[in-house]
């Protein structure tokens, strides 16, 4: 008798109203909830362990954006996996805006091309809210390295195929990836040599048993400055004013080459754009700060002003660059 006990117009009408209410109703409650917006403390999860460029990132804007929102921004790490733990970690978590990840070049852009069984997908689990900083990586050698500049690295393994080595942090890292995109765009063959994180990877090339290492700048610097590291050269189009002296790969060797250690803000997909925007407006003025340029320009750091459609944008041509140089190399990761 329910069923009937409307006339069907009549009753669809009703069921919509019932509808409209109770969207109404929701929308309103997440109205108030952004409104509210944040009423407890927000949890930024760094995929790596602590000292990292990502870390760096996180602990040193944390404290800015806490006073900023008017609430405690708790760093969390949670190493793994090359970075895929954490991530994931933030991809399961609720879309309400107190759960982001500092994410990077690796999980961001290069795993989805180099590992199985990720269980994420950055461009469909994620929102981008604002790129912090975008380094170059610095190709360093030991301070008695006959070498006295990128050319002649790459002359040299030319001439001698499979006798010039080189560190990364692991198979697959950005570092390795650009190296690999050295060899292949110059025609030289050299020999792989991946470290468990980038500490053992710079003691091995300190202690003279590689040859080079595409390292971060912020790790390279110190051994730079104290003289027990020379810089032949850096991955991105432009110089660097920390480097200034140090010229580019493309300049030299590989027309076109440009890598770059980035890291920025995001959030699960679905969380609601007004709590978006309202982090990416936040997170802009504090890198509008000069102290803040200050800093991260002593390692080499760009630091740029961003939309998240803009970072969505930039996050999404830096996967096409490495998906098409993992179709070219084969590079894969390990197990």
């Amino acid at each position: 008798m329910s069923d009937s006990f409307y006339p069907q117009p009549a009753r669809r009408r009703l069921l919509a109203g019932a509808g409209a209410a109770t969207l109404l109703a929701a929308c309103g409650r997440a109205a108030l909830a952004q409104d509210a917006y944040p009423a407890h403390p927000l949890i930024v999860t760094v995929p790596y362990a602590p000292g990292g460029q990502g870390d760096v990132f996180a602990r040193l804007l944390g404290d800015r954006l806490g006073a900023a929102l008017k609430q405690t921004v708790v760093v969390e790490n949670r190493p793994g996996a090359s970075g895929t733990v954490g991530t994931r970690q933030v991809a399961r978590a609720e879309p309400d805006g107190y759960h982001l990840l500092l994410g990077q070049t690796g999980e961001m852009a290069v795993n989805p091309f180099v590992m199985r069984n990720l269980g994420y997908d950055p461009q469909h689990d994620f929102t981008a809210v604002a790129l912090v900083g975008d380094s170059p990586l610095v190709l360093v050698v030991p301070a008695a390295s006959p070498y006295a500049d990128v050319a002649a690295l790459v002359e040299a393994a030319r001439a001698r195929p499979d006798n010039i080595t080189y560190a990364s942090s692991g198979t697959a890292t950005p570092g390795h990836l650009a190296a690999a995109a050295l060899a292949l765009a110059t025609r030289a063959r050299m020999v792989h040599v991946p470290y468990k994180g980038a500490g053992q990877a710079m003691t091995d090339l300190l202690g003279g048993h590689v040859d080079f290492f595409f390292s971060s700048a912020s790790a390279a610097m110190p051994h730079i400055s104290a003289g027990k590291l020379k810089a032949l050269a850096v991955s991105t189009p432009q110089r660097v004013a920390a480097l200034a002296e140090v010229p580019t790969v493309a300049e030299r060797v590989a027309p076109g080459f440009q890598f770059s250690l980035w890291g920025g803000y995001f959030v699960p997909a679905g969380t609601p754009a007004p709590i978006v925007q309202r982090l990416n407006r936040e997170i802009n003025a504090i890198l509008a700060d000069p102290a803040i340029h200050a800093r991260f320009e002593a390692d080499g750091t760009a630091v740029r002003q961003n939309s998240p459609d803009e970072f969505a944008a930039f996050v999404r041509s830096e996967a096409d660059k490495y998906r098409r140089l993992v179709e070219a190399t084969g590079v894969r990761a390990e197990g």
